[in-house]
């Protein structure tokens, strides 16, 4: 890039910086578990891996006063079985949160309060959560608190009617209209998102016959095309992260974020419960944090990487009832050591040779490296923000746009977010394929399967 080009991108940076979002990979700290490590010793396992964020799930005071002072963004939970009390006494929920919030807060940077988690599980306890909610929001507005901190509550899959194909995705009859309704309403008021525990693998042990390994660990695949909204899928957690958008756009809130408060994959398992093995949970977690720490941890539908995600667990919890899998989801042993080898800055060490489907950093310059990845423009950024980025690009950005200059090769389609892709893919791969090169203040975003416009298809290089 010439001098007057760096001078154009430069500027066109500082304009749209603010626009820049990107999501966060954090970790779920579950103790259910007679041989772990002290809290003080688990903080130190987190700053020594770059783990910035964690959710608990409950409001152990031991473990808040271990992460004082640490930098550690925390969430708490509010148990289940205190749901009903929360819902009925507006004295308890301010209770709770002077006694279990503003006592430790800011010290501990406590930042969101799940109130529950996958309450539905439990139909005497379902009337009571937007309430319990609505209270123990109303209790940090009294405490101040109110700006710092978001209330939200985990759901799992099962809150949906139906998830297949994403764009029939819908919340059960039974939930739609008298809980998720009401509950989106408090999160968009609130400024809060929905947090949903999405895990893969159930899905694959379940239907292996039918649902490839590699659509389930991010892995190359010839993707699952959904024939409601003509979009393809390349990864079973999208797709299932989608079909959970798709049920809040039948309730009119697109705006409401998202935040994936559980997903992992076991690194053992019953004879039965196929997949579960360490290397498929290396690969599963490897990639999905190169995912998000690259920038492209975007769905079909919401393709911007806004939204947090906390991988399931922190360590193998030995007291865990159920199958063999459910006490064998940590990244760590007890004993601190990794049950596997991922980098919780960089995704998986291995990565390149897992080829994933999000071709990401390869953990030195922030390049995609020899994994081959493309820059498409983001049609929700709006054409006026795709023009402005496609003029850059074809201007002070210097790509090659000859292409897409009337009667030639990839002109048609006539659009502006067919002619951006061309143009921004041009400027990536000019580029290095850095993945700064792939903002455009929010307009585009990197795919790792060779974007087809119109008769033509996007170099790679």
């Amino acid at each position: 890039m010439g001098p007057l080009g760096v001078c154009f991108f430069v500027l066109f940076l500082l304009l749209s910086a603010s626009f820049s979002e990107g999501g966060t990979i954090g970790v779920n700290y579950g103790r259910v578990a007679d041989n772990l490590p002290s809290p003080e010793s688990v903080v130190q396992l987190l700053k020594t891996n770059n783990i910035t964020h964690v959710k608990m799930y409950d409001a152990n005071s031991e473990v808040l006063k271990a992460l004082a002072g640490s930098g550690i963004k925390v969430t708490i939970m509010m148990p289940n079985q205190l749901l009903q009390t929360a819902a009925k006494s507006t004295v308890f929920a301010a209770w709770w949160v002077q006694y279990n919030v503003a006592a430790y807060y800011p010290s501990t940077n406590i930042q969101a309060i799940a109130v529950g988690n996958e309450v539905f599980a439990d139909p005497n306890l379902t009337s009571y959560l937007v309430q319990a909610m609505i209270n123990v929001q109303a209790a940090l507005v009294k405490a101040n608190l109110d700006k710092a901190i978001k209330v939200s509550s985990p759901i799992a899959l099962s809150a949906l009617q139906s998830s297949y194909p994403p764009s029939a995705g819908a919340f059960r009859q039974d939930l739609a209209q008298s809980v998720m309704m009401p509950m989106l309403q408090f999160l968009r008021k609130t400024g809060s998102y929905l947090m949903v525990n999405a895990y893969p693998f159930f899905a694959y042990e379940a239907n292996s016959n039918d649902i490839s390994l590699d659509y389930a660990l991010f892995k190359p695949n010839a993707g699952v095309l959904d024939s409601g909204s003509g979009l393809t899928y390349y990864s079973l957690l999208d797709a299932q992260i989608d079909a959970v958008a798709y049920a809040m756009s039948a309730l009119n809130y697109d705006d409401v974020q998202i935040s994936i408060s559980e997903t992992g994959w076991p690194s053992e398992g019953d004879a039965n419960e196929i997949g579960a093995n360490v290397v498929n949970a290396a690969v599963y977690v490897g990639n999905l944090i190169e995912r998000v720490v690259s920038g492209t941890c975007g769905t079909p539908k919401r393709p911007k990487c806004d939204m947090d995600v906390y991988l399931f667990a922190l360590f193998n919890e030995d007291q865990k009832p159920g199958p063999t899998s459910e006490r064998n989801y940590g990244m760590f042993y007890p004993n601190e050591q990794k049950v596997y080898d991922v980098d919780f800055v960089q995704g998986n060490s291995n990565s390149k040779s897992n080829n994933t489907n999000n071709g990401n950093s390869n953990g030195n310059n922030n390049s995609t490296g020899n994994v081959e990845t493309w820059c498409i423009a983001d049609p929700s950024a709006g054409k006026g923000k795709l023009q402005t980025a496609l003029d850059f690009a074809c201007g002070g950005g210097e790509a090659d746009c000859t292409a897409i200059q009337p009667g030639a090769a990839c002109y048609e389609p006539d659009t502006v977010e067919a002619h951006a892709s061309y143009a921004f893919n041009s400027y990536y791969q000019k580029n290095g394929r850095e993945q700064w090169t792939c903002d455009f203040g929010g307009a585009a975003y990197v795919v790792s399967q060779a974007p087809k416009i119109g008769k033509c298809t996007l170099p790679s290089n």
